[in-house]
């Protein structure tokens, strides 16, 4: 039998939750740091507080991420026109890196929490598989048609490409300025798609 007092502890818990979901969007649209402490502090609760009802900061990223970024088809709509893959793949991978420069406080907060919780990976958004995918439509009649297996590993390659990790490893570890890494990734992103064309082509 539900209880005043658990009626009480349940609303507070889910007022909680909506305080630190609102906090960390607010966060990540200014691009300020997204960790835990600082999320309840901008919630106007305390860490201890924080910890106790909404402890898994995956799941809390990844749905104060939700709806950051627009439906794949309205991301898309600058090169809805364009029948050229490599085109869109390369509008396609700019869009979503340099959303994730804007954002990386919380996508770097992502990526810390899901290697420490890999079972977590699963609730990271996937945005850059509806991109992709939708980058690629020109292509579904040809080479989806001819060789669906290539198609398939070419959306995996990008997907390697177009990615928080290699933009970070260009950044981090590569030493590239921003715009550097992701021109950089831009390029392998439109020598692949450039690559399954020509393959087509000559097939």
């Amino acid at each position: 039998m539900t209880t005043p007092i658990d009626t009480g502890r349940s609303n507070q818990k889910k007022r909680t939750r909506t305080a630190l979901v609102e906090a960390a969007r607010e966060l990540i649209a200014s691009g300020g740091e997204v960790t835990m402490p600082v999320v309840a502090r901008a919630a106007l609760v305390s860490e201890a507080t924080a910890y106790r009802y909404f402890p898994d900061l995956p799941s809390l990223i990844s749905e104060a991420l939700a709806g950051a970024w627009p439906p794949p088809a309205e991301a898309l709509a600058p090169v809805a026109d364009s029948a050229d893959p490599a085109e869109r793949v390369a509008f396609a991978c700019e869009f979503l890196l340099r959303g994730i420069l804007r954002r990386q406080g919380a996508v770097r907060a992502m990526i810390a929490a899901t290697i420490t919780r890999p079972a977590a990976a699963a609730e990271r958004p996937g945005v850059r598989f509806g991109l992709i995918d939708q980058a690629l439509a020109p292509l579904e009649d040809t080479l989806g048609a001819t060789d669906p297996e290539a198609l398939a590993q070419l959306k995996r390659d990008l997907a390697v490409v177009v990615s928080a990790e290699a933009l970070f490893t260009l950044t981090d570890l590569c030493g590239l300025a921003p715009d550097v890494a992701v021109a950089s990734a831009v390029r392998t992103a439109t020598t692949l798609t450039e690559a399954a064309v020509r393959a087509i082509a000559q097939g």
